[in-house]
């Protein structure tokens, strides 16, 4: 693709004839506009698969068609007629297709057989399945010390996959999981779980309908959650506040066209989708909560409002640590607060003031929110703020973190965690008659750092795309490619193949659109959505090529290859995927009845204590946290820099799904023809003396003397905070350090990365 960049202010709604369109160009440019059409009508549908995007909830009642601009975008990618055979490979050297875009890697089709790395013609050959078991179990069985094994998985696999892989691994010998949850939403089930004992959300859909105030933290749902505008503009219609606090004012959030509205298309209508709009610095959420509790309770003692605002009834019954709250917050002074948060105390006045005026306020946060030094505690002070005036454990308010992947939480709840509690351990071993690995394993950037000191020499990737999805990525690559074996299984080429190690194999699987067929006939498959509903997920097309296999399948062939069918019966369990699910009721009593239970049109919800205000922590409480602000935040460190330097934070376009790139346009933000841009607010031009489409070469300032730089980006002028700038991921993860994480969280600080510019050598 050509990489001609326009930039210009955007003004059309989200959703919409752009939506329509867009999808339009996606269904064509991969199939039939009929095949396509029918397939997407079969998304997120009682008879159909779920999408294998966005993780938002399905509503209970479904309409003939659930729309999804990145869901059919991904249904679209994953049709896709084109093919990767044999001949592709011998075409192109692995070192000739490093030189392809990831977009163009993607655009070659489907996985059509298993593939081996040949390191001397640096070719990747077709093998059968017999063989890739064969070879990757002997490899395996070599291997002295199984904690030298990673098994990293991505967030779309199914319960079911997940189930059986942490299986065989764990019975392999190692307890390192990392997923793609410890790259983006580590901080907030640390945060929940510390808060109130379970690190899930605690709200439902029916809940959205409810609220009297949607608040919106660090999260942009037109680019990552499509389906829910829809929800938050009929908030809106029906006279709630939905409150948006972002360093950028998203298009998403402005103006919504439902493309299912057919008036509303007709007259090229819209509707507006946030109610106000607080635009604080990169990591200055905190500081703007604890204004807003600060401003709560100073408004309770001086009585300032007729009522009392401050439910300490609940807090009396139901919570711990108050007092030292109270204490924090008085040794907290504004001036403190609106240094850090960026905003004026009139504005988190008027945000605490929206607050307390909800008697059903719900808070919803993305990865603007958990993925800085300081997100657990940023976390915590958002639950302080819900717990002052009772807001947990009610309907129509609570917490709703919101994760990328579509089953995300299913992943980590069927064991995917290098750190998984004893009782689930102790589950599996009682279920399966075997000693787990009891010490906790690695996480995402624990592997890279123990893959580069040679420590860990086998990464086996189920789903995802690891290399451009985690921090710094020349060192993730360097650290891939030190390991004595990769093996990944993906639907589709992208750049993590292409980082190999001494043995490298590539294991095609079905994708989620696709009929499943094992001995005992069609499987389906489930999945959790963000809101803790499981549903079930049936394919609807042939597979792309007879030689794929299911996901479980592979995992089984894998397994049996290695460890044999001593302590679990693989093939017996791919036969037919009920017995995988007995097995999961067996060690996760929430999943009783759970076959029966999956095939109830529409899913059912899995059990959540919070809803009747039972509070899973140590104490038995909901708990306050007294976390102090950060002493400075990256922005503030950034501003009193002696050298010019600014603050930068990774995002999304409208047009991708995590690292998979449907096109070089953001239609939200008015980029087309490519990606390679930075957004800066204009004084912030002046400052840097560079203009509007002029290229700057962006430089972290590392604190381990290793050379990042990510070059030739374009100059977009935008309405961004004065010293913040941003760009796009996965581009820009060449920035993050590998070293730069997360309090507790261990997650890369992807949203305050501390960066200087200079114009670029090659003038644009």
């Amino acid at each position: 693709m050509s990489d001609n960049i326009i930039a210009k202010k955007s003004t059309a709604p989200a959703g919409g004839w752009g939506a329509v369109w867009s999808c339009g160009q996606a269904l064509l440019q991969n199939t039939s506009l009929t095949s396509g059409i029918k397939t997407v009508l079969k998304t997120n549908q009682p008879d159909g698969f779920i999408g294998p995007g966005v993780a938002w909830v399905d509503p209970e009642k479904t309409t003939s068609i659930e729309f999804c601009e990145n869901g059919v975008k991904t249904v679209a990618a994953e049709m896709t007629e084109k093919q990767i055979t044999e001949s592709f490979f011998q075409e192109y050297t692995v070192s000739e297709l490093q030189t392809f875009s990831d977009f163009d890697l993607e655009d070659q089709g489907r996985l059509t057989c298993p593939l081996r790395y040949n390191r001397i013609t640096d070719r990747y050959n077709e093998i059968t399945w017999a063989e890739a078991f064969k070879e990757i179990g002997a490899e395996l069985r070599a291997i002295k010390d199984p904690k030298e094994v990673v098994f990293y998985t991505s967030g779309h696999a199914s319960n079911e996959a997940a189930f059986l892989y942490q299986l065989f691994g764990r019975i392999y010998g190692t307890s390192n999981f990392p997923s793609s949850s410890n790259l983006c939403h580590e901080a907030s089930g640390i945060a929940l779980e510390e808060a109130i004992g379970c690190g899930l959300a605690t709200v439902r859909l029916e809940d959205f309908a409810k609220a009297d105030a949607i608040f919106v933290f660090g999260h942009n749902p037109g680019a990552t959650d499509p389906r829910m505008l829809p929800v938050l503009r009929d908030a809106t219609k029906r006279g709630a506040q939905v409150v948006s606090f972002n360093p950028l004012r998203e298009r998403g959030l402005e103006r919504y066209a439902d493309p299912k509205n057919q008036l509303e298309m007709v007259r090229f209508g819209s509707r507006p989708v946030a109610s106000h709009f607080f635009t604080p610095k990169l990591g200055g959420d905190m500081a703007a909560v604890r204004g807003m509790v600060k401003a709560i309770l100073a408004w309770d003692n001086e009585r300032i409002l007729t009522h009392s605002i401050i439910d300490r009834v609940f807090i009396e019954e139901n919570c711990g640590g108050f007092e030292s709250y109270e204490k924090a917050l008085e040794l907290t002074p504004w001036k403190e607060i609106e240094d850090q948060s960026g905003l004026t105390r009139d504005e988190i006045e008027k945000a605490a003031l929206l607050y307390v005026q909800a008697d059903r306020p719900i808070i919803t946060w993305g990865t603007g929110i958990s993925q800085h030094k300081h997100s657990v505690a940023t976390i915590r002070e958002i639950m302080n703020l819900l717990f002052i005036r009772g807001n947990v454990g009610k309907p129509g308010a609570g917490a709703c973190p919101m994760p990328g992947h579509a089953n995300t939480q299913g992943i980590r709840r069927m064991g995917i965690t290098s750190d998984p509690s004893e009782e689930f351990l102790l589950a599996l071993q009682d279920a399966f008659e075997f000693e787990p690995e009891m010490h906790a394993g690695v996480d995402a950037v624990e592997a890279i750092k123990m893959m580069n000191e040679g420590k860990l020499r086998v990464f086996m990737s189920l789903g995802g795309n690891f290399t451009r999805s985690a921090p710094d990525t020349g060192l993730t690559e360097e650290a891939i490619r030190k390991c004595r074996l990769t093996i990944n299984i993906a639907t589709k080429l992208n750049r993590s193949h292409l980082m190999t190690g001494s043995l490298s194999y590539i294991l095609p699987s079905l994708g989620r659109t696709e009929y499943d067929e094992q001995r005992s006939g069609d499987q389906i498959v489930t999945v959790e959505d963000s809101l803790s509903k499981i549903h079930s997920s049936a394919g609807v097309n042939p597979p792309a090529s007879d030689l794929l296999m299911s996901e479980p399948a592979i995992i089984a062939g894998l397994a049996r290859a290695t460890i044999g069918n001593k302590v679990v019966n693989w093939t017996h369990l791919i036969e037919n995927y009920d017995r995988i699910r007995e097995k999961i009721e067996e060690v996760l009593p929430e999943f009783a009845g759970f076959n029966s239970q999956v095939r109830t049109p529409g899913g059912f919800y899995l059990a959540n204590p919070i809803a009747d205000r039972r509070w899973a922590t140590k104490s038995g409480k909901a708990e306050f946290s007294g976390y102090s602000l950060p002493l400075a935040t990256a922005a503030q460190l950034t501003s009193k820099a002696p050298k010019l330097t600014f603050t930068l934070q990774s995002m999304r376009s409208n047009d991708q799904f995590n690292t998979t790139i449907y096109s070089l346009n953001d239609r939200y933000r008015g980029i087309s023809g490519g990606r390679k841009v930075v957004f800066m607010n204009p004084i912030d031009m002046r400052r840097a003396g560079v203009s509007r489409g002029e290229k700057v070469d962006i430089g972290t300032v590392s604190e381990d003397g290793r050379n990042r730089r990510a070059l030739d980006f374009q100059v977009v002028p935008y309405d961004i905070p004065e010293g913040c700038i941003a760009s796009y991921f996965p581009e820009v993860n060449v920035l993050v350090p590998v070293y730069s994480t997360g309090d507790q969280s261990n997650t890369p600080t992807s949203k305050a990365i501390p960066v200087t510019l200079s114009k670029s050598r090659r003038r644009g």
